[in-house]
């Protein structure tokens, strides 16, 4: 399965074993720069789907705000 395709709650179990290997007494510069790299990928996954959740979140409290007839699709975009 590609990172991709894994749930965010997959994603950060991922995110937090790169960083508690950093809390290892094993460090290697190569290695740790290859971790250091992998997480940086993660984080930004990480990102990218909490703010797709965000907005996925301001969506629907705008519906419920009593605003649903004022709602278009081309905010929804621009959130």
């Amino acid at each position: 399965m590609s990172r991709e395709d894994k749930t965010l709650k997959e994603l950060m179990a991922e995110f937090e074993q790169v960083v508690g290997w950093f809390d290892s007494d094993e460090l290697d510069i190569e290695d740790a720069t290859k971790k250091f790299e992998e997480g940086a990928e993660l984080a930004e996954l990480i990102k990218a789907r909490l703010e797709e959740a965000k907005n996925e979140i301001e969506i629907v409290k705008k519906k419920f705000d009593g605003n649903a007839s004022e709602f278009d699709e081309t905010e929804a975009n621009d959130l």
